[in-house]
């Protein structure tokens, strides 16, 4: 499981827990998930050495001409796999990019988020985040390819026969409390095949950490009974698309500034919420960073306007009704297809702009934004209608360029700008 252990303790467990394999994992640019296996005798060197591979073969890293990156496991993200052998187990740990001279590697996803937790702190704040991923199951085809069948044609909140995805949901709950990480609850969700399994939010960078490992566990699980799994944000036309709803509450001195129901809000959480919602046309290329992440945008409960409220699910930004810890803010339009690491940076650093400058947060739209006439639509700016306007967005924002190095904007903008 996945324990906050010094380098000692760890290779001691790996010496004592028969661990033959270790995965070093990171994500490349677009947040798709990449490793490197080495034997338990090489961790040791690993960190403190570092394990190089060639980065110019990893899309939007290097070129080849200056090719040379190296992984140093981070021995915080330890977690044995549950479904390898318990002979010879494995262990993966995600890692730190860094050149040859130890500098981090500028486009490292974990890099720019920790990056972005150091602005807050800086000002006195830390922030936390949970992330609430929609998925599909699939048959597989004779040839084990995914098809576009459904696993069932259940709906929100089903129960068996017509969900058949609670024992999928159960797999998969219990593989990731082995892994450390705390499931909270699990459902069917709206589309036929589509599930949802929301886990305790976290630190930022844990928090992304956790929902890359999410979606891999997920792959597996799927793929071991016989299923695919889909995080495409509109794998169906005409069914429910499949969101990221990004959770984030502001914290100082230990106190959560969300305040709970009926106690209003801090000016600080009002900045911080004011901050993302003048920032998110900016940033959405990197939030739905498909063309058909647009198709999911502006039906079936996905937002579609530049808005906020409380509770109201047709909002872009809602503050549900919670108290305590669970206090917090809503973002509804990420979909499952973005890089977490820089989705979460992103977010954070507006965030941060907003209390810095304690700008104002507009009044809430109170209204079904679904169903509002067209007269009360035309005083509510929308999200990109599509892809290009939202690269065009992007490639002109001034907060985007200080967040994010110039060749990771450039290449994330041109590879996704449709043709």
């Amino acid at each position: 499981m996945a324990v906050d252990y010094t380098v000692g303790e760890i290779l001691q467990f790996v010496e004592e827990n028969d661990v033959k394999f270790i995965r070093l994992a990171f994500c490349d640019v677009y947040g798709r998930p990449k490793n490197i296996a080495i034997m338990a005798n090489q961790l040791e060197r690993a960190f403190s050495c570092g394990i190089s591979f060639d980065a110019s073969a990893v899309q939007g890293f290097l070129q080849v001409e200056e090719s040379d990156l190296f992984l140093f496991p981070d021995p915080e993200t330890m977690a044995v796999l549950p479904w390898r052998p318990q002979q010879g187990r494995v262990a993966r740990f995600f890692c730190d990019i860094r050149h040859p001279d130890g500098r981090p590697f500028a486009g490292d996803g974990r890099h720019l988020l920790r990056q972005a937790e150091g602005v807050l702190a800086e000002m006195g704040y830390t922030a936390k985040v949970g992330a609430e991923c929609e998925f599909y199951l699939f048959l597989q085809g004779e040839d084990g390819e995914p098809t576009d069948i459904p696993f069932d044609r259940a709906g929100y909140l089903d129960m068996a026969p017509l969900d058949r995805g609670e024992d999928i949901r159960r797999e998969i709950c219990l593989t990731l409390e082995e892994m450390g990480i705390l499931p909270e609850s699990s459902h069917h969700e709206q589309g036929p095949g589509q599930n949802e399994v929301d886990f305790k939010y976290d630190d930022p960078l844990r928090a992304a950490d956790d929902l890359t490992t999410f979606r891999s566990v997920v792959q597996v699980v799927a793929a071991q009974n016989g299923l695919c799994a889909s995080f495409d944000p509109k794998p169906l036309p005409g069914a429910s698309g499949s969101g990221l709803h990004v959770n984030l509450s502001l914290h100082r001195d230990g106190v959560n500034l969300f305040r709970a129901q009926g106690q209003g809000h801090s000016w600080e959480a009002e900045a911080f919420l004011a901050g993302i919602l003048e920032r998110v046309e900016e940033i959405t290329a990197f939030l739905n960073p498909l063309p058909q992440s647009y198709a999911r945008l502006g039906c079936c409960e996905a937002p579609g306007y530049l808005s906020w409220s409380h509770q109201n699910r047709s909002q872009l930004i809602r503050i549900p009704a919670a108290a305590g810890p669970y206090a917090r803010m809503e973002l509804r339009s990420p979909d499952p297809a973005c890089n977490p690491y820089l989705a979460f940076a992103l977010l954070l650093r507006a965030g941060a702009e907003g209390v810095r400058e304690r700008k104002p947060l507009c009044p809430p739209c109170d209204c079904n934004l679904y169903t509002a006439p067209a007269e009360v639509l035309q005083g509510v700016r929308p999200l990109p209608q599509d892809l290009d306007a939202a690269v065009r967005a992007a490639r002109e924002s001034a907060f985007v360029r200080e967040v994010l190095p110039q060749g990771l904007i450039r290449h994330l903008l041109e590879s996704r700008q449709p043709g």
